[in-house]
């Protein structure tokens, strides 16, 4: 069985190679990072991810539509975000999980354990 794969949508450089490279140390597959909803959503359309990490606010927009296709598709979203509280994500997103900016490597880590394991 090949790694999962996870979609990165993240347009802050830096936090987006941590958040890659945590993801791809961990044995996950990284599909980006993703600077823009255009580029998140083709990668999305030209292969379904396993699982999605979202920023909330990337150079072009907010990504709730783009977690909507992917919710649709039964693809599990983690919002990555310092503007975007968890409360608000529950109420917007229910089967989302969030996790807020800065945020520790193992929490993430665990949080993508768990929505991957939400949805096997």
């Amino acid at each position: 069985m090949s790694a999962p794969r996870v979609l990165v949508a993240e347009d802050e450089m830096i936090v987006a190679f941590d958040l890659c490279n945590t993801v791809e140390e961990a044995g996950f597959v990284v599909e980006g990072p993703h600077g823009d909803i255009a580029s998140a959503t083709q990668a999305f359309k030209n292969s379904k991810p396993d699982l999605a990490i979202l920023d909330v606010n990337l150079t072009d927009g907010q990504t709730f539509d783009l977690a909507e296709m992917l919710i649709a598709q039964n693809v599990p979203v983690i919002f990555h975000s310092g503007h975007f509280s968890a409360d608000e994500v529950r109420s917007r997103f229910p089967m989302a999980l969030a996790c807020a900016k800065p945020c520790p490597p193992q929490k993430l880590l665990n949080a993508v354990q768990q929505a991957l394991s939400s949805h096997c």
